[in-house]
């Protein structure tokens, strides 16, 4: 069974960056999507960014150009940098590890961006 650990959320101000991580809990071989997403209360669980095993990435049109999602296979983790944060980013971020048709939660991390 894979596992996922999320790091790195907290309260930030508006125009503040975090940094999210995402660990799996062994290294993946073959073809896999990771993601992440967020859910505010009251919303869907909505997709931010995902990021291919060949490195392909594809974004939110709300966090393009604020948002960077990148890898580091070595250390089995993903990572979401996100700058210029607006209230309307505040969440519960998910990261989310597809291969092989399934799908594979993390525990969720809380960021909060408020004055």
């Amino acid at each position: 069974q894979l596992q996922l650990v999320e790091s790195g959320g907290g309260l930030v101000q508006p125009g503040g960056s975090l940094r999210l991580s995402c660990t799996v809990s062994r290294t993946i071989f073959g073809n896999y999507v990771w993601g992440w997403y967020r859910q505010a209360p009251g919303n869907e669980r909505e997709l931010v960014a995902t990021i291919t095993r060949g490195g392909n990435t594809n974004y939110a049109d709300s966090v393009k150009g604020r948002f960077t999602i990148s890898k580091d296979n070595g250390k089995n983790t993903m990572y979401l940098q996100m700058n210029s944060l607006k209230s309307e980013d505040t969440a519960v971020y998910y990261c989310k590890f597809t291969i092989a048709a399934s799908n594979y939660w993390g525990q969720g991390t809380q960021v909060t961006v408020s004055s």
